[in-house]
């Protein structure tokens, strides 16, 4: 490989034109195309940014090193196989997939070709998770909202592989327990699909998860709150906050416990730049990637069983529902 790896963004839209952007602005990356069949798109974007627009796919491999596939998430399946067949680094958005077997594939084939696979679980570098990471040891209580003023933007997709899919990575990645049980309720409001998610997960070592997410609310919030023995965590990914309570045992036998409360310092930093930086580093450093795409699939997997759960209860409640 030379010193700067030849990247490319297949599907510039509302987040792959962010993608861009930042392998445009990394020393160790040189950009060399965008690819988007959306002919108009696709050229401002390479102009904006001098490099090559594609429209198929296929003219990148052999061409480039690693790649970002931003594509509406039916296409990851066959674009990242590609790339990785072709023995290209890849960095897909999440959902990984539609499905577990499409998703066991990109898989295979990525561990078969030694290439880097990383699944683009946004949150997991975000600041204010990472600061707040270290402190998790026992989590026995999660409570999650995710709320998003409706766009037209992935719209092909549900609420749940849309937005709660962010908190289904991120607690399963801080609780060392299987999901036992999974209740979950949702409904359509705007569109045919599912805007509204409430599910409720119980680990086998008795932690509860409890998350809310919505894409019709008034209102944009991306909070967590996490409990453990003696501890409270409350995480605000858009505003890389945390804010830390402990309970101080008395000091002096039959007085009360204190509670001492107070915010993390967290130097803030734009969470798609730090994961790009790790894909790139992963790639140089031939290690593996933060997310991995059995992470991506341990994700996926939870969002297919809060479905399958949300289309029970739709049918005891006599609630039509479009699951295409």
């Amino acid at each position: 490989m030379t010193d700067k790896l030849r990247t490319a963004v297949i599907g510039v839209g509302h987040l792959g034109r962010e993608h861009a952007r930042i392998y445009a602005s990394l020393e160790g990356s040189n950009l060399v195309a965008v690819c988007d069949n959306n002919e108009t798109n696709g050229r401002a974007i390479a102009e904006k940014y001098g490099v090559r627009y594609i429209k198929d796919y296929r003219e990148l491999l052999g061409e480039v090193e690693a790649v970002s596939v931003a594509t509406p998430t039916v296409n990851h399946h066959e674009i990242t196989c590609a790339c990785l067949e072709a023995g290209i680094h890849v960095l897909v958005e999440k959902p990984i997939s539609r499905t577990l077997e499409e998703a066991d594939e990109m898989i295979r084939i990525a561990d078969s070709k030694g290439v880097v696979f990383q699944v683009g679980h946004i949150e997991r570098f975000n600041p204010a998770f990472r600061a707040m990471q270290q402190h998790i040891n026992k989590p026995r209580f999660f409570e999650a909202h995710r709320m998003g003023i409706f766009t037209m933007r992935s719209l092909d997709i549900d609420v749940v592989m849309d937005l709660m899919v962010h908190e289904l990575d991120i607690i399963s990645s801080l609780v060392s327990s299987e999901v036992v049980k999974v209740e979950a309720v949702g409904i359509p409001i705007l569109t045919p699909k599912i805007d509204l998610a409430n599910a409720r997960l119980e680990f086998a070592d008795g932690c509860i998860a409890n998350i809310t997410a919505s894409r019709v609310s008034g209102e944009r919030l991306r909070k967590l709150r996490i409990f453990q023995p003696n501890e409270y965590y409350s995480i605000d990914f858009a505003e890389q906050q945390v804010m830390q309570c402990k309970l101080v045992p008395p000091g002096v036998p039959g007085t009360l416990p204190e509670i001492i409360a107070g915010g993390i310092e967290i130097p803030k930093r734009e969470p798609l730049l730090s994961e790009i930086e790790s894909f790139l580093d992963s790639v140089r450093s031939k290690t593996p990637p933060l997310v991995s795409g059995a992470e991506g699939r341990r994700a996926l997997a939870l969002a297919i069983e809060v479905l399958t759960k949300i289309r029970e209860h739709s049918v005891r409640a006599g609630i039509e529902l479009n699951f295409n």
